[in-house]
């Protein structure tokens, strides 16, 4: 099933561990922002993408359906 990352920039503190997780969808850059370079990954990334929604300690990354 097709998803999209949605990011609350407002509650990310860009701590990275998306990026750990998942380094092909989430990076955070020298200007300490986070960048999603896939908002609609593939289903083999979903497992990853979930991972990281649940590893985020400010809960800012959801996944939508489309």
């Amino acid at each position: 099933m097709a998803f999209r990352i949605v990011v609350d920039y407002d509650l990310c503190e860009s701590n990275a561990i998306c990026m750990q997780v998942a380094p092909d969808i989430f990076e955070v850059r020298d200007d300490d922002f986070l960048y999603v370079l896939n908002e609609t990954p593939d289903d083999e990334a979903r497992e990853r993408c979930e991972e990281a929604v649940n590893r985020c300690p400010k809960q800012a990354i959801k996944l939508a359906d489309g």
